[in-house]
């Protein structure tokens, strides 16, 4: 964080400040909420939890060289007492985005935020230090921490942006008001609660609402190809750049096709010129992405080659997503289990028909959360694109969800043998221990909350170190 007294901390967050003999301290080091992450210079915040109280950490933290705890009562160290934890934390990230002399981009989606958020990063930072949200910490309490870990050097803050309801962007925005605002796309993720895609596009239009003027820099990047998305031009005041495959957009791919690894490569149209890319992720959902990423890059003042270049050498910076796997004996494991909703599950299974081309292929799934009405539809759509995709071999991990997966796979192509119902991720390595093949290619896909990683990793380490169970 750029380095702010503890008075002054105090004052931008309406707090009373306990046991600090100089005010006149500065904090140094990072913002953190985990008190391992505590160290010399850092400021503690303190939340207190259904089963952790952050207060009870206070003097450890200041024992590791925090110089002040963040909470909502006195702790017998050095702190600054408010009313609101995480009202406080946002009211100083606000504070500290307007002193700094960086970009503001921020980014909204129903899929693919994380992955575009990494590319964005990778590319800009070629270009000046950037700062962007690890993983997916895009809520109201990991937003201004990452706002919070920008410095005096960072000229670029790239922020991704959820929400799970009407207003939680237009909250996040008002924290750290972006220049410029890229919303990629409107599906079916969390549908349940929000109760359709209207609403679902209400809510993530409220960040293009939140961008200054043309005449200020204000820049709304939009998805050409998502009607949607596209919509979403008449409720900004900015400047309007479309990305796509469309012919109207300003940035767009063409002769778009996968390699034999299942990796993307097109030619890249912006403005400013035209280059060839050849991506190093997997899938032809991650074109969209790299759009996305370009037309930022383009608006900031890259050149068509140098977005190119920067965009055919990124990586994945973030964990279990389309995360490639090649074991001794052949086996490819792609661990895509980080998360998942209908649109992210068409794109992973076409990417691993993509990478399987002339292998195996096996589809190890699981539930697709907060659905609601649709998710006995969605889930049973999504078998039955296993089945139309030339999958050999679809495993359904779970309960009634995962059974509506292999019924739509049944009742699609007639399979037998081909799809599985199992009751939980030990039975599915069970299962695929014992049925691999050299040269199989495995994907693991499901929601966070049914923790298929544990099936990636236990059939990664097999490959490696021989039989282990998963955790």
């Amino acid at each position: 964080m750029i380095a702010l007294s503890l008075a002054e901390i105090a004052e931008v967050v309406g707090g009373q400040t306990h046991d600090i003999p100089d005010p006149s301290v500065q904090v140094t080091g990072p913002v953190v909420r985990d008190s391992r992450e505590a160290g010399p210079g850092s400021l503690f915040v303190a939340f207190a939890g259904e089963r952790v109280d952050g207060h009870d950490f206070a003097a450890a933290v200041v024992e590791t060289g925090a110089v002040a705890v963040l909470g909502t009562r006195p702790v017998g160290v050095p702190a600054i007492v408010v009313d609101d934890v995480q009202t406080a934390l946002g009211a100083l990230a606000r504070h500290v985005v307007r002193r700094l002399g960086a970009t503001l981009v921020a980014l909204t989606g129903s899929a693919g935020k994380t992955s575009t958020k990494d590319l964005i990063a990778q590319v800009l930072r070629r270009k000046a230090p950037t700062v962007f949200t690890p993983g997916s910490l895009n809520n109201e309490i990991g937003l201004p921490l990452t706002a919070l870990s920008a410095t005096e050097e960072t000229r670029f803050l790239v922020l991704e942006m959820g929400a799970r309801g009407i207003g939680h962007i237009r909250y996040l925005a008002g924290l750290t008001p972006p220049k410029l605002g890229l919303v990629l796309n409107v599906g079916s993720a969390h549908i349940g609660e929000f109760g359709g895609r209207e609403q679902i596009a209400q809510a993530k239009g409220e960040l293009v609402e939140s961008l200054p003027s043309e005449a200020e820099g204000g820049t709304a990047i939009l998805n050409a190809d998502d009607p949607y998305v596209r919509a979403m031009a008449s409720r900004t005041k900015a400047k309007v750049l479309l990305f796509g495959e469309s012919g109207e957009a300003d940035v767009r791919a063409e002769n778009v096709r996968l390699t034999d690894t299942g990796q993307p490569s097109f030619r890249l149209h912006t403005p400013s010129g035209a280059s060839d890319v050849t991506m190093r992720l997997y899938g032809e959902h991650h074109v969209s992405n790299a759009l996305a990423a370009a037309a930022v890059a383009h608006e900031l003042g890259m050149s068509a080659d140098e977005i190119a270049v920067a965009l055919s050498e990124a990586g994945s910076l973030s964990r279990w997503r389309m995360e490639v796997t090649e074991r001794p004996d052949g086996v490819t494991v792609v661990n895509d289990a980080y998360n998942a909703n209908p649109e992210s599950m068409r794109a992973a299974l076409r990417a691993l028909a993509a990478i399987g081309k002339g292998r195996r292929t096996w589809a190890v799934l699981g539930k697709m959360a907060e659905l609601g009405d649709e998710a006995l539809a969605e889930h049973d759509a999504v078998g039955r694109l296993a089945v139309r995709l030339n999958v050999s071999k679809l495993v359904a991990v779970g309960g009634r969800e995962a059974a509506w997966l292999q019924l739509g796979a049944y009742n699609e192509g007639s399979w037998g043998e081909e799809s599985v119902h199992v009751s939980d991720a030990q039975a599915a390595v069970d299962l695929l221990r014992s049925e691999l093949r050299p040269g199989d290619v495995v994907l693991v896909k499901a929601s966070r909350s049914v923790g298929l990683e544990s099936v990636a990793q236990a059939l990664i380490e097999t490959g490696a170190e021989g039989e282990v169970s998963a955790r």
